[in-house]
């Protein structure tokens, strides 16, 4: 992990870059046509947004007009969606990846996420996300908010493996035994809300390791995701914290801090349990 482009290559041999943006409660329009393009002209090759978001069609204009400032191809870039959990099913599946392609304006997506772990929908839902990538539909596939005993059930009836996993991951909910339990099956750890919405920004422990480090607390917790061997994806909309956040390329967290780090562990969500989730 070297620089800003540089590739985890998953089960499939699928190379996902390690950072990227995402795009949570980004408004769509002018706001997140702005923050892709940004993030694209900055180095950027990783966008991640969801049907749920209602931003598709902003991203994939802000994609258009990112590509053409940089002077790069589409497959230079690894775009992620997922599937809302109104359209779990086997059909309603595959109808919402062609209504997100064409929001999107894309021919593809290098990664298509089952969004959350609907209790007897989620299996035909894979089912259709294994149907799009043995048709060459998608480049990978994976899931979001699901628990070991999710994975489990799901792996226990299906052909393919998740590539990903989606997950709330930050120094407050580690999650370690999930983080295993990939590792074991060779599924890509990714955090979501990797900051925990800002609220660690001002934790003392952080803000020594970042004044030791001559780095912001930001930077030190995006740091710690990678040396974990976790995909990150932090939001911004502001170009002076879409560089900032990109630049944890130039310095390494010791041993020691990163598991001073790692002993913050609270197992505190600021998003729902995928255990207990009403939408």
């Amino acid at each position: 992990m070297k620089n800003l482009q540089d590739t985890t290559t998953l089960h499939n041999g699928v190379k996902m870059p390690w950072f990227g943006l995402g795009v949570f409660k980004v408004s769509e329009g002018a706001e997140v046509i702005d923050a892709v393009r940004t993030a694209i002209a900055n180095g950027y090759r990783s966008i991640d947004t969801a049907a749920a978001y209602g931003n598709e069609e902003g991203v994939g204009q802000g994609i258009r007009e990112g590509l053409k400032e940089a002077g790069i191809s589409r497959e230079e870039l690894f775009i992620t969606s997922k599937v809302w959990n109104s359209d779990l099913g086997y059909e309603s599946t595959l109808a919402a990846y062609e209504t997100s392609l064409k929001k999107l304006g894309l021919d593809y997506l290098d990664l298509y996420l089952i969004h959350w772990p609907v209790e007897g929908k989620y299996k035909e839902a894979w089912r259709a996300l294994e149907t799009l990538y043995k048709d060459g539909r998608v480049k990978a596939i994976g899931v979001s908010n699901f628990h070991i005993h999710h994975l489990e059930e799901l792996m226990r009836e299906t052909e393919i493996v998740p590539m990903v996993d989606q997950v709330e991951y930050h120094p407050h909910l580690t999650q370690t035994d999930l983080h295993e339990f990939c590792k074991t099956h060779d599924i890509q750890l990714e955090a979501w809300s990797p900051l925990m919405q800002g609220k660690l920004l001002d934790h003392p422990l952080l803000v020594e390791i970042a004044a030791k480090t001559e780095k912001t607390v930001a930077q030190v917790i995006l740091r710690w995701d990678l040396q974990n061997g976790v995909v990150t994806i932090p939001k911004s909309i502001k170009e002076a914290r879409i560089i900032q956040n990109s630049q944890i390329f130039d310095f390494e967290l010791t041993e020691d801090d990163m598991e001073r780090i790692s002993a913050l562990n609270e197992n505190q969500r600021v998003g729902p349990n995928p255990d207990n989730f009403d939408f």
